[in-house]
């Protein structure tokens, strides 16, 4: 839905600003609206298990959800990374030609 801003017609006339829907949208913004306003009505009673509960002083209790913790150990080395395997090389200095293959 694009927001269309406040225009002059080349006429002079004066186009107030407003939103667009797109061509046969507007069933699809009608459901997408009471779906948002279904979750909204039925999320406002929710609350997170045992938190109806005060403490003896009066206080609400808080509790945090548990943050990501490291699984990893950085930097990572794997067997052998202290003692590399030489690469190989080319075992002859001319270029080898291999024959074309034939399309068929």
């Amino acid at each position: 839905m694009p927001g269309v801003r406040e225009y002059f017609r080349a006429d002079g006339t004066r186009v107030r600003g407003h939103w667009r829907n797109a061509a046969g949208s507007s069933g699809q913004l009608l459901l997408a609206g009471i779906v948002v306003a279904f979750v909204v009505a039925h999320s406002a009673g929710m609350a997170p298990a045992g938190a109806g509960g005060k403490p003896a002083d009066g206080k609400a209790a808080v509790r945090r959800a548990p943050g990501p913790k490291p699984t990893s150990v950085y930097p990572i080395r794997w067997p052998g990374w202290d003692k590399p395997v030489p690469k190989p090389t080319a075992t002859v200095s001319y270029p080898i030609r291999f024959p074309a293959r034939v399309q068929r």
